[in-house]
């Protein structure tokens, strides 16, 4: 059965679907949760919020297609939430080795660092543009925002997170 299908069958009720559904985007959804959380149990927390919204209001998805979309931006949300009732400090330090290019281990974590300083939008706008490799305009999509907008987000944030790296350069 195709995904579209799955997706379908999940919007009109089928259990079943929607758990294999979830079950195909639970690392997805894990990972970016616990880039905003840096914590397993916060991030499974977040995880399980998410997939109980997705669980209770997966009928009033109108398309089909934009089911991966539509779940992602429940856990921004649901992660969001979740750092406002705790008012954390956030500081990423890992996310899973992907294809990107290999660097130390304590450039990462500066890299990680210097991200967990940036306001709740540029760092999810930038971590959704260069660790989820999402398009400017899905991008929009997600965080209802207009595409010029996560342009000058992306360009802030890019400039903030420079000054950041620079500025811990000079301190060492």
């Amino acid at each position: 059965m195709d995904h579209l299908e799955l997706v379908n069958k999940a919007i009109d009720g089928d259990e079943a679907s929607f758990a294999l559904l979830i079950q195909e985007r639970r690392e997805h959804i894990y990972r970016m949760a616990f880039t905003y959380v840096n914590n397993q149990d916060d991030a499974l927390e977040i995880v399980q919020e998410t997939v109980y919204r997705a669980f209770i209001s997966v009928h009033k998805l109108k398309q089909a297609q934009y089911f991966n979309t539509w779940l992602t931006k429940i856990a921004v949300n649901c992660a969001i939430d979740y750092l406002r009732k705790k008012k954390k400090v956030v500081y990423v330090e890992q996310v899973q080795e992907a294809s990107y290019v290999q660097h130390s281990r304590e450039d990462k974590m500066v890299l990680y660092e210097a991200l967990g300083q940036l306001d709740e939008k540029s760092k999810t706008v930038l971590m959704l543009r260069y660790f989820e490799d999402r398009s400017i305009k899905d991008i929009a999509d997600l965080l209802d925002t207009p595409v010029s907008t996560v342009k000058s987000i992306i360009y802030r944030g890019l400039e903030k997170l420079k000054l950041n790296l620079g500025e811990r350069e000079l301190l060492e």
